[in-house]
């Protein structure tokens, strides 16, 4: 009898050191599944993932992710080429419209040297003005496309984002003034400077400014803080919670926009990430604000 339960206990020890071990390889080949799984879709190469383990399940897995991945590489390579043709295709045509214009613009100006009865000049001021907000638009989808296309160099120094943002508030004075807006800036004396491109920093506060100028209901408000965080606040009954979180899309425009791409601050966070800031957009109570942050 002794003897029995000492051979059962024996194999009962075999029967859990077996488990154990090939516990053990199956935990090992799920973390060798999940690592090369997360390296793949970080690296985006044609290499499949491999395991140590010759378990019949496990080589499934692996080998129905494997098709999966290269299923995902196929689209992410159709989705890059597409967007690739795409952004060429905004490059060639407004690059093609450039000149058009050009000719219309001076045959416009021709025009306007000529004395005109009255309902002329009226029709002529209406056309001009079409044809310089289809000059903006054609400027923008270009600027748009060349930025896109591929990381611009950024010519990085010592800045002072109290000085770019008191420039651009400065440049877009003329525009708010006609919509009836009178910032509420505060800006504090000491200079909070930053490593950044000031050609991207005006262009990305000219942007904000620009789209504050089309949605905002009268009032905006701008504050810079010592951390290099800049908020640009502003009142808009015209947005909703979905819209404000599709604002950084490209061509996505709000339904009153005139004039409008839908590029301005998709072009905005392109340039902020290219120098290493974050921008984001929040919503409550009617209230928008569009937070830059560039950190040290």
């Amino acid at each position: 009898m002794a003897a029995l339960l000492c051979a059962l206990c024996a194999v009962l020890i075999a029967v859990v050191i077996v488990l154990s071990v090939k516990i053990y390889l199956l935990k090992k080949s799920a973390e060798e599944i999940r690592t090369g799984f997360a390296q793949k879709l970080a690296e985006d190469t044609n290499t499949v993932i491999s395991l140590s383990s010759f378990d019949p399940a496990m080589q499934r897995l692996a080998e129905d992710i494997n098709s999966q991945l290269k299923t995902l590489r196929k689209e992410r390579l159709r989705c890059r080429q597409g967007d690739l043709e795409l952004k060429e295709a905004i490059t060639n045509i407004s690059h093609d419209l450039r000149t058009p214009l050009t000719v219309i613009c001076g045959y416009m100006e021709l025009l306007e040297r000529e004395t005109l009865p009255p309902k002329a000049q009226h029709s002529l001021k209406i056309i001009s003005d079409r044809v310089e907000a289809l000059k903006q638009l054609t400027e923008e989808l270009f600027q748009y496309s060349v930025i896109t296309s591929a990381a611009q160099t950024s010519c990085a120094q010592s800045v002072s984002l109290n000085q770019i943002l008191e420039e651009s508030l400065a440049a877009y004075y003329e525009v708010l003034n006609q919509r009836h807006i009178v910032p509420e800036i505060t800006i504090p004396e000491a200079p909070v400077l930053r490593r950044a491109d000031p050609s991207f920093l005006s262009r990305i506060f000219g942007n904000i400014l620009s789209n504050a100028a089309k949605y905002s209901d009268g009032d905006l408000q701008v504050t810079l803080h010592p951390s290099g965080e800049i908020v640009f606040a502003n009142t808009s009954h015209a947005l909703d919670g979905i819209s404000v979180g599709r604002l950084f899309h490209r061509f996505f425009t709000v339904e009153n926009g005139k004039n409008a791409t839908g590029l301005g601050l998709s072009i905005a966070k392109t340039l902020t990430e290219q120098m290493g800031g974050t921008i984001r957009a929040d919503y409550t109570a009617f209230r928008l604000m569009i937070t830059v942050h560039f950190p040290k």
